[in-house]
C-alpha cells in the first residue's frame, strides 16, 4: 500500500449496512474527503461490502476497507485493508483471536495492503463497544497508556480513538496526541459540524466522519472537510 495514506487528514466512513440514495453518491464521494473507508460493526458481509464498493468505485478517490471481522475482508478493487484490534476489550477475540483465525484460513492475504489499527473504544453505548465489551470508562492516563503500548510495544502504525456515535472528550485526544509521536492518531465519533471537526483536528492526525453523512447530509460533510483542510 502506498505511503500517501499517511497524509490523509479527513476520511469519510461509509457503512455497508446503511443505504445511500443513488442521487447522493456522487456528492459524497466528490466532497473533497481524502479517502473513503467502508466500515461497520453490524450486519457487514462480503456481499454488502461489495455492493457499497460498486456504488463508489467509479470515482477517483482512495478507498479502503475496515472489516469488523478480518476474515470477511476483500482486497479486490480497494487500495488497502485497515484491520482493527480493540486493545481495551477484555475479550482477546477482538485483540488477536479473529486475526489468528483469518490468517489460518486465508492463505492469499496481501500483506502489503494491510494497515493494523490499535482501537481504543470509549463509548460503551456504541455497537462496537457492546460487541467487544470494551472497558470504556477510562481516565486519560489509562487511554494514554494503551496508546503508548500500541505505539512503542506493538508498533501499530495507527492509534484510533473511537467514540463511535457520540462526540468525545477533546482533552483525552489531546493527551494522547502529546503521548505518541510515531503512530498516526485517528479520531472518530460525533463529528457533525465544522466546529467539532476543527477542534479534534487540532490533536488528531486524521479525523473520521461517518454518521454525519447519513444524519446531516453532504453539506455538513463538506463543512468538516473544509475545517481540516
Amino acid at each position: 500500500m502506498k505511503d500517501n495514506w499517511k497524509d490523509w487528514k479527513h476520511i469519510t466512513k461509509l457503512d455497508p449496512d446503511k443505504h445511500i440514495p443513488e442521487n447522493c453518491v456522487e456528492d459524497i464521494v466528490t466532497s473533497g474527503t481524502d479517502a473513503l473507508m467502508l466500515s461497520g460493526t453490524l450486519n457487514v458481509t462480503r456481499e454488502n461490502i461489495t455492493c457499497l464498493r460498486e456504488q463508489v468505485k467509479a470515482y477517483d478517490v482512495p478507498m479502503v476497507i475496515e472489516p469488523a471481522d478480518p476474515s470477511g475482508a476483500i482486497f479486490n478493487g480497494v487500495m488497502g485493508l485497515f484491520v482493527p484490534s480493540v486493545l481495551n476489550s477484555p475479550n482477546t477475540t477482538w485483540i488477536v483471536g479473529k486475526h489468528e483465525y483469518w490468517v489460518k484460513k486465508d492463505k492469499q492475504i496481501k500483506w502489503d495492503m494491510v494497515v493494523p489499527e490499535a482501537y481504543i473504544v470509549l463509548n460503551p453505548n456504541s455497537s462496537v463497544g457492546k460487541v467487544t465489551k470494551a472497558i470504556c470508562t477510562l481516565p486519560a492516563e489509562d487511554v494514554c497508556a494503551y496508546a503508548l503500548v500500541a505505539e512503542k510495544y506493538f508498533k501499530f502504525p495507527v492509534v484510533y480513538i473511537e467514540y463511535s456515535g457520540t462526540y468525545g472528550n477533546p482533552e483525552i485526544v489531546k493527551a494522547v496526541s502529546e503521548t505518541i509521536n510515531e503512530s498516526l492518531l485517528y479520531y472518530g465519533g460525533g463529528i457533525n459540524s465544522r466546529e467539532k471537526a476543527s477542534e479534534m483536528a487540532k490533536y488528531a492526525d486524521t479525523i473520521v466522519v461517518g454518521n454525519a453523512v447519513y444524519e446531516k447530509g453532504v453539506k455538513t460533510l463538506k463543512e468538516t472537510i473544509e475545517a481540516v483542510h
